[in-house]
């Protein structure tokens, strides 16, 4: 028998059905908020695998073009590989879960979110998050929940739970957290100083409340007892003895400064351990004396974090790695920029072009948008000096991409003011720690490089943390080792004005108000310290590189966009054809015209000039007779406007028929007479003969 459960949240009611759908699942719910419905379900198998030594835990989100009442576009009439969008999505539902699980549960476990219905008032993602930590709580999965998920944004300094995106304004943040502490943060901003953002995050984590008495009130009522965690005898028994034939190889490794020379040492005493313990090469020994060296590994970098405050790399808390910075680093890209930041370095490039590069999107949020600003992040595997294939990207890269692209994404200028398409590229070509956040100031440099009048420089830095008990550590700019050993990966981006994007990812149970507020205040002092090195390498926007196309804009009266275009493209082909230029219209009447030359562009621009202008008496026109009559001819001046040539104006002498001067479809010179109260036109050959048109028809 189904059960139903709802909450209201800022006047909009979350409705949880249980025992209808998917009943075969270890645990299955249908969220909804208006007309959107999202289905989660989650699995996990029975046992873990044989040599398992991991958590294998996966999160796919779907969305069904039915749910919006469409079908996709394209070749294929099916959904086929993730969008861009659901990627993300499903990261922002794997990130805060995955700390919520015991860590010697290492069964395999996958949680499926599928929207099924879509209404663009209210956001899928939230429920698909919600949704996923009922599922779990009902399940017989061990889960350390609940965890509840709201997107917020500000307008007028008002904050607006799930809103429209008109209404997301100045802030568009998605958080997750449990009763106790935030897990995870991922937010745009339009420069929000740092004390806005933590209390946007603390008003949404008030919010939640209701969400969270919800949760554990279904579980009392229908949910299923948890399995017992197994207890791994082996590595128990195992622990004094490696930690003995460790002795001091551990601590003496994280002394050496260099990542690779140290990762090679911290092997050798792995190896040395196994040596001497399991001379028998059993292969679950093996796997357990492993897992024990991560583990010492991870007790000496806290333990001498918080005992002395010193890193593994010499570094005191807040110290910012060495910086260097260099632009036009490539010949033909339009910019380029390589930033180093220690063992991390990000080579940025840009490519300027036309509206018709700009992406479409084909989503069920977005069937008819585009993009034109992209941010492409890659992460080959020589950055971290390690063999891999090839692939699409994967998810990491597609989050990295996403978060510095909407760092940036807010210092683009408008299409009015600068209206090329961008591309904008990171490859990472080392990786100690940071990757993402060496991107966005590589990106800035290099659009500076680039020519693009960005509105101010903006950079980003990624912060760490250590906590035991009460004591706690915030590291500035963190290692590839912090970040794999400490409790948490905080990234802050903005410029001298405020935050423009941030994320945030708990190891832990969560994290409290005094740690973020600290944390935020550290990143904002190592942030304007990288923007210091970045603005006194480039701080203004440098010439359009040769190489780039060059794109100049006319406006015209949006109710003349149609005459311009003409039936089926005609009168546009026809300047595209004539002058050689690319030309992109929008629809509130900017018009860019990329051209490889301004001599072909000022041609463009006196056409659709002429096209898109009123008739003036007294202007002359190169126009083409569209039909002769016994009494004159009607002759076209632009597209849409004729007018009437009569016989007595053809020459200066007598004429007796008009097909002695005129033929249909010829070109000839004409003056305007006379424009009368109803529009029409009268024309004179005779009047401009021996003249120059000052306007052209097309």
């Amino acid at each position: 028998m189904s059960l139903i459960r709802e909450v209201e949240i800022a006047g909009k009611k979350i409705k949880f059905e249980f025992n209808k759908f998917a009943k075969q699942a270890n645990g299955s719910v249908l969220v909804s908020c208006g007309d959107t419905q999202v289905l989660v379900t989650v699995c996990s198998s029975e046992e873990a695998k044989e040599g398992q030594d991991f958590f294998p835990l996966t999160v796919d989100y779907f969305e069904r073009f039915y749910a919006a009442g469409r079908i996709p576009g394209g070749f294929f009439k099916r959904e086929s590989r993730p969008s861009e969008r659901e990627v993300l999505t499903a990261r922002t539902i794997d990130r805060p879960l995955r700390p919520c699980f015991p860590e010697a549960f290492l069964n395999e476990t996958q949680v499926i979110c599928m929207v099924l219905s879509y209404d663009p008032k209210h956001q899928p993602a939230p429920l698909a998050c919600m949704g996923a930590s009922v599922a779990l709580m009902i399940s017989d999965i061990p889960f350390n929940g609940p965890v509840a998920a709201l997107r917020v944004g500000m307008k007028d300094g008002k904050y607006i739970v799930d809103p429209t995106p008109e209404e997301i304004g100045d802030l568009d943040l998605n958080i997750a957290a449990k009763p106790g502490a935030v897990l995870m943060v991922e937010a745009g901003a339009n420069f929000l100083s740092e004390t806005q953002m933590l209390d946007a995050i603390n008003f949404a984590h008030k919010t939640m409340e209701p969400i969270f008495e919800l949760q554990l009130e279904v579980q009392r009522a229908i949910g299923k007892e948890k399995r017992q965690v197994p207890v791994n005898q082996l590595h128990e028994s195992l622990m004094g003895p490696v930690k003995a034939a460790l002795g001091s190889d551990v601590a003496k490794a994280f002394q050496i400064r260099a990542k690779q020379e140290r990762r090679k040492a911290l092997s050798e005493a792995t190896k040395k351990a196994i040596a001497t313990l399991n001379p028998e090469a059993d292969a679950a020994k093996t796997r357990a004396i492993k897992k024990i060296c991560e583990e010492v590994q991870y007790d000496v970098v806290r333990h001498e974090i918080l005992k002395s405050h010193s890193r593994i790399d010499g570094r005191g808390l807040e110290d910012i790695r060495p910086i260097s910075c260099e632009v036009d680093v490539l010949k033909r890209p339009h910019g380029s920029a390589l930033f180093q930041r220690g063992e991390t370095q990000a080579l940025a490039t840009v490519t300027l072009g036309a509206g018709d590069d700009e992406q479409r999107l084909d989503t069920i949020a977005t069937p008819d948008a585009v993009k034109s600003f992209m941010l492409h992040y890659n992460f080959p595997a020589f950055s971290v000096g390690e063999v891999k294939p090839q692939r699409a990207p994967s998810r990491r890269e597609v989050g990295h991409g996403n978060l510095a692209e909407r760092a940036i994404q807010q210092v683009i200028p408008s299409k009015d003011k600068f209206g090329y398409t961008i591309r904008l590229v990171s490859e990472v070509l080392e990786s100690n720690g940071s990757s993402s956040m060496a991107t966005v100031c590589a990106g800035t440099m290099a659009l500076l490089n680039a020519g693009v009048p960005i509105t101010e420089p903006v950079a980003g830095i990624a912060m760490g943390l250590i906590k035991e008990g009460n004591d706690f550590a915030i590291l500035s700019d963190i290692l590839g080792d912090e970040d794999h050993l400490g409790d948490m990966d905080f990234k802050v981006c903005g410029g001298a004005k405020g935050i423009t994007a941030l994320q945030m990812d708990i190891k832990i149970g969560g994290l409290t108000g005094e740690i973020m507020s600290k944390a935020l205040a550290q990143a904002n002092r190592g942030r304007m310290h990288i923007l210091g090195k970045m603005t006194g390498t480039i701080n203004q926007p440098g010439e359009l590189s040769e190489h780039a196309p060059r794109i100049f804009q006319i406006k015209i009266k949006p109710d003349k966009v149609r005459e311009l275009i003409g039936p089926g493209g005609k009168v546009i082909k026809k300047i595209v054809a004539q002058t050689g230029v690319k030309i992109d219209i929008e629809d509130d009447g900017m018009v860019n015209i990329v051209s490889p030359d301004v001599t072909s562009a000022e041609a463009a621009k006196q056409m659709i000039r002429t096209i898109t202008s009123e008739p003036e008496i007294g202007a002359i026109y190169l126009g083409t007779v569209k039909k002769i009559m016994d009494f004159g001819a009607f002759i076209e001046i632009k597209p849409g406007s004729e007018g009437l040539c009569h016989i007595s104006q053809l020459a200066n002498n007598r004429v007796e028929r008009v097909e002695d001067i005129l033929k249909e479809g010829e070109e000839v010179l004409v003056k305007i007479l006379e424009i009368d109260r109803q529009g029409k036109i009268k024309l004179s050959r005779k009047d401009a003969l021996g003249k120059k048109p000052n306007a052209t028809a097309t």
